[in-house]
């Protein structure tokens, strides 16, 4: 059981209705966290909590779309204190430089720069002020390898990176540990299977990764055994940025 003061951690999941971000509640909700659920979409987002509760652990979902500041603040003072910050929910557009939609374009700098950092915003001061807490930033291979039409998407991913090195600075010294998790090709849309096979084939593993392979880094690092990791950026690429 993770606790603090013999009680339940609480640990809030962006895009945790689906995906990658519900194989982090799950997975932390095995840990013993009290997970906070957060997406988009009613019905997914209770289907998760309904999960967590099937195996015994504890959830709620909260609906947030994370595009909006003022949804992001308006979450916040919902959900008051929490231990454990998983900035998961984002997007990525793949497209030549020359025809990238700017309104695409703006759209994914806001839930993968911007809304990441209103969340720690909102959230890291109060785990600073209690002395303990723990940031994961999902990011991605694409931050440090260019690869053809990601320019756009490398480059919130960079910067996410580069964020999670500044909030080491300023947070870490008051007890919040900062990592961020690049991971590799992540098999979560079965539309997109095909180009996770071709990004998975230039790996040194020659494969994508399955969502819960990458919540169990996750799960590390928001756990005490990673007590003394901060400020890193932990490849979980299959060796891609290796190689």
């Amino acid at each position: 059981m993770a606790t603090l003061n013999h009680k339940p951690l609480t640990a809030l999941v962006t895009g945790a209705t689906s995906g990658l971000g519900k194989e982090i509640a799950l997975r932390l909700a095995r840990d013993g966290m009290r997970v906070v659920v957060v997406g988009r979409d009613a019905d997914r987002g209770v289907a998760v909590v309904e999960q967590i509760a099937n195996e015994g652990g504890q959830a709620r979902f909260i609906a947030a779309d994370l595009g909006d500041p003022a949804a992001i603040k308006d979450l916040a003072e919902h959900v008051g204190d929490i231990d454990v910050l998983v900035n998961n929910a984002g997007r990525s557009v793949w497209a030549p430089t020359e025809d990238m939609n700017m309104a695409e374009f703006d759209s994914m700098f806001a839930s993968n720069v911007r809304a990441p950092y209103l969340l720690v915003g909102a959230f890291a001061p109060g785990m600073a002020k209690r002395g303990a807490g723990s940031i994961i930033n999902i990011s991605s291979m694409a931050g440090r390898i260019g690869l053809p039409n990601g320019a756009a998407y490398g480059a919130t991913k960079a910067a996410l990176d580069s964020m999670t090195q500044s909030w080491t600075a300023e947070f870490s010294p008051r007890g919040v540990r900062v990592n961020a998790v690049a991971a590799g090709p992540i098999y979560t849309r079965p539309e997109a299977r095909a180009r996770f096979d071709q990004l998975g084939d230039t790996t040194a593993l020659h494969r994508a990764t399955q969502p819960e392979e990458i919540a169990e880094v996750v799960a590390f690092l928001a756990s005490s055994r990673a007590s003394y990791v901060t400020g890193a950026v932990v490849a979980a690429d299959g060796g891609r940025t290796a190689i």
